[in-house]
């Protein structure tokens, strides 16, 4: 059956492979005018390596002033108090350095610079809901006059993707927001600043990026164009990840897991909607505080167990990404995940069974949580799929 469908292009305009970040930002910077730019860097970069350094002194006088402290999941407090920060300075050009909450916190930061919020109440009115039918309403707002340069330090792919997280405290729920132009306009992919990233985190970004190529495979809305991304993303990935695993200072090893996390959001950026790993995962993380990589690590062979009915046919080639087309999706992500020693159940990454109603029903809230190939319509939905993933 033909599936009629269109590929939405980001506004990330420049992608730079394997030059040093400091070289790589002050380049983009001098390029784009910036007389102002404010840093949003992780605290272990910023406090515990020269890497902010080494940034800083290439922008030279062009430096305003340099920000960390946001945690993981990113907290809307944090990025207000960020956004203030660069507000009160001037700044005219943003670069995030760190990790996915990192990234989105700098996406989100525009949008406040643009619309002056200064509360966190204020947050409300530009995030994404998602009704009781599954309709997903996005607010219409201008898009920010301040761009960012982003430095990603992991391998989740937010970098790529217009569209970023923050978590509202008093709830305990990560919400979304989107704009085309919160994208990073130039993004850079140095493997060398990747040494600093702890292990774990490398490889379990790495898996939540592999679940946005299984996703895309296992749609039912995808195309050929995002197929054949899915594909090479899957296959980069799963290599890449056994590379560094057994050498972690391979940096060919290291940028081939950054340009596969690249084509990993690509399809999704074009529109390919994601299924309940990731809408499980959001709300893992949000509301769990498990780590983001982790949610994938987690949630992802058990989705595609739970879809298989249905899909069949499309799972057919991540099995063969995966090196055997004998074997399910499901067994082969188990043995990838297992092999690169993340944890494969919610009681590993410390979630009760009394915490499995309401992730079930945030889930239904979350943006993906109505586009899985199976549908889902009601937390019972959700609530089977948890069980089987408690352990």
């Amino acid at each position: 059956m033909l599936v009629k469908s269109q590929v939405v292009l980001s506004a990330t305009e420049r992608v730079s492979l394997g030059m040093p970040a400091a070289e790589a930002v002050a380049e983009e910077s001098s390029n784009r005018g910036g007389r102002k730019v404010f840093i949003l860097a992780s605290s272990h970069l910023n406090q515990k390596t020269d890497e902010i350094r080494r940034i800083e002194a290439a922008l030279g006088s062009s430096h305003i002033a340099t920000h960390d402290g946001i945690h993981p999941h990113a907290p809307r407090c944090e990025i207000l108090k960020a956004a203030e920060h660069a507000r009160s300075v001037g700044a005219d050009l943003i670069v995030t350095v760190g990790g996915g909450s990192v990234t989105d916190a700098g996406k989100i930061m525009l949008i406040c610079l643009k619309h002056n919020i200064t509360t966190v109440e204020q947050f409300d009115n530009f995030r994404t809901r998602v009704e009781e039918d599954g309709t997903v309403t996005n607010p219409v707002f201008d898009g920010p006059d301040v761009r960012a340069i982003c430095v990603p330090t992991t391998l989740s792919g937010g970098e790529f993707n217009p569209l970023s997280g923050a978590t509202d405290e008093k709830i305990k729920q990560k919400q979304a927001y989107s704009q085309r132009d919160m994208v990073p306009v130039c993004v850079v992919l140095d493997p060398a600043i990747t040494l600093h990233t702890p292990e774990w985190l490398w490889l379990s970004t790495g898996v939540r990026s592999v679940d946005h190529a299984t996703e895309t495979l296992a749609s039912m809305l995808s195309n050929d164009f995002c197929d054949g991304l899915a594909d090479s993303a899957l296959r980069l990935l799963a290599e890449g990840l056994w590379e560094v695993k057994a050498n972690p200072e391979n940096l060919d090893a290291r940028l081939k897991c950054q340009i596969g996390a690249w084509q990993s959001m690509i399809p999704i950026i074009a529109g390919v909607p994601m299924g309940a790993s990731h809408a499980i995962g959001h709300v893992l993380g949000g509301t769990c505080n498990v780590p983001h990589g982790y949610t994938s690590c987690v949630m992802s062979p058990f989705v595609q167990a739970y879809n298989v009915e249905v899909n069949a046919h499309r799972q057919k080639r991540i099995s063969a990404c995966l090196g055997d087309s004998s074997k399910s999706a499901s067994e082969l992500l188990d043995t990838l995940i297992r092999g690169l020693g993340m944890p494969r159940s919610l009681r590993e990454v410390g979630v009760t069974e009394n915490q499995l109603q309401l992730i079930a029903d945030y889930t239904l809230e979350d943006i993906c949580g109505r586009t899985n190939p199976r549908p889902i319509n009601k937390s019972e939905d959700v609530m089977s799929i948890l069980r089987t993933a408690m352990g």
